[in-house]
């Protein structure tokens, strides 16, 4: 969710500009009054109570009038313990903002954190224009956001771990993925643990296999039998003793920390579903088709509360990298994806996305024609991805509940030429209460 926008908010009277240089262990700080040219800097330990003391002193000398703060940190310790202030006002700078302004001014390279400081207040001061002030969403659509980016990261976790316990089981026990469809699942992992050899598995009686199935919820008799077949008439992969003794052993690590992931991952599912369901906008995306039980509390978060926020699809059609750059110099021209983006935010539109393609007759209908122009399928992707932010935005800047039905009503009314591609033969039908396009009459 981004956090910091331009803001359209007139800007105050300002007592004073600061800039600050955070670090792990010391922050230095440069000082310029509103009405003095005069500097004055120093150094804060980085703890909660120099910060606190620092805060406080510039209450206390500017009387409580607000005070602009510039720092390279647009998330983190730091900014945390900042906004509890009321008089200071943050405006985050990219590292390679302020990189490449210390570059340009300072092109022999010198570097330091009191001319770090300098270029931060300079930016401040005369480029403030071009900052984003820091203005976060509301508490409720934070958490949610913490908890969406936290679950991906376990996600990933999870797939980094289950791919370097494919790449064990490869050497020693290859046999077995393909006897289990998904080895970090629940099943996978419970069936390694208790036999992480073949040779184990093959000493175990068939009935004692065959329960095991059955208590992890395999009801199909025939894919079970296959399965146990298939285990009895296996050949050992390897008779390297020192493979034989890693092998298990590595296995059985790693399936530890595959199933502490698959609990954090389910706990966060438990609270997401909860914030989710409480969440005023819940309505407006409920009904988008492909956002399910992961996608809905993302695309929440990436449009976040504060409907000022974007005054146009495109600000956050840019703003997110899904709208994609174009650079010209005289006769050549080079459009290409945008890279300096939230990356979390990107990857939310582009999954949601994809994932629409299955679910809604005119997202697959729109994919297809721009595959049929000779996009890559990335592309095209990221085309849709473009166009379902242009019609989320209207719903959402509106507060109206996403409604498939009347957006392709939409369509035909002002004869879109998207409409020919859906065929004539669009009907629909009842699912649950909600009108679903039927994707084979389309």
């Amino acid at each position: 969710m981004p956090d910091a926008l331009p803001s359209k908010k007139p800007e105050p009277q300002w007592a004073a500009f600061v800039a600050l240089d955070w670090g792990d262990q010391k922050h230095y700080w440069k000082l310029q009054d509103a009405a003095s040219p005069q500097c004055r800097g120093g150094e804060l330990d980085n703890t909660p109570e120099a910060l606190e003391s620092w805060a406080a002193d510039l209450a206390y000398r500017y009387a409580g009038g607000p005070i602009a703060v510039c720092l390279e940190q647009s998330r983190g310790a730091v900014v945390y313990q900042l906004s509890k202030y009321p008089h200071l006002v943050l405006f985050p700078v990219h590292s390679t903002t302020s990189a490449r302004f210390r570059q340009a001014i300072r092109p022999s390279g010198s570097k330091s954190d009191a001319e770090d400081c300098a270029v931060l207040l300079d930016l401040l001061l005369h480029h403030r224009d071009c900052l984003r002030r820091l203005d976060p969403d509301s508490a409720e659509t934070r958490l949610l956001q913490l908890l969406v980016e936290q679950r991906r990261t376990f996600v990933n976790e999870r797939t980094r771990h289950s791919n370097r316990l494919t790449n064990w089981l490869k050497m020693y026990f290859p046999q077995v993925l393909d006897w289990i469809d998904n080895i970090d699942s629940p099943l996978g992992c419970d069936f390694l643990e208790r036999w992480p050899t073949l040779e184990q598995l093959q000493h175990s009686r068939r009935g004692t296999v065959h329960e095991f199935f059955l208590q992890h919820n395999s009801r199909s008799e025939e894919r079970i039998e296959e399965r146990i077949a298939a285990m009895y008439a296996a050949n050992p992969a390897v008779r390297d003793k020192a493979m034989l003794d890693a092998g298990p052993m590595i296995t059985k690590e790693i399936v530890g920390l595959v199933r502490a992931l698959n609990s954090a991952i389910e706990e966060l599912d438990k609270r997401i579903e909860k914030l989710t369901e409480a969440h005023p906008d819940k309505a407006v995306f409920a009904n988008v088709p492909g956002a399910g039980p992961a996608l809905l509390p993302r695309l929440i978060v990436a449009f976040g509360t504060k409907r000022e926020r974007y005054q146009t699809a495109a600000e956050l059609q840019r703003y997110s990298g899904i709208a994609p750059v174009t650079e010209q110099s005289g006769k050549t021209r080079y459009v290409h994806v945008r890279r300096a983006c939230p990356k979390f935010l990107r990857q939310t539109f582009h999954e949601f996305a994809g994932h629409s393609l299955n679910k809604s007759a005119w997202a697959r209908a729109f994919y297809d024609q721009k595959r049929s122009e000779g996009q890559g399928h990335h592309a095209a992707v990221r085309a849709l991805a473009y166009k379902w932010i242009r019609v989320l935005f209207r719903c959402w800047k509106s507060n109206t509940p996403y409604d498939e039905q009347k957006y392709v009503q939409a369509l035909q009314k002002r004869h879109a030429p998207l409409v020919n591609l859906l065929g004539t033969g669009v009907k629909w039908k009842n699912v649950a209460g909600f009108q679903k396009l039927c994707l084979e009459n389309s």
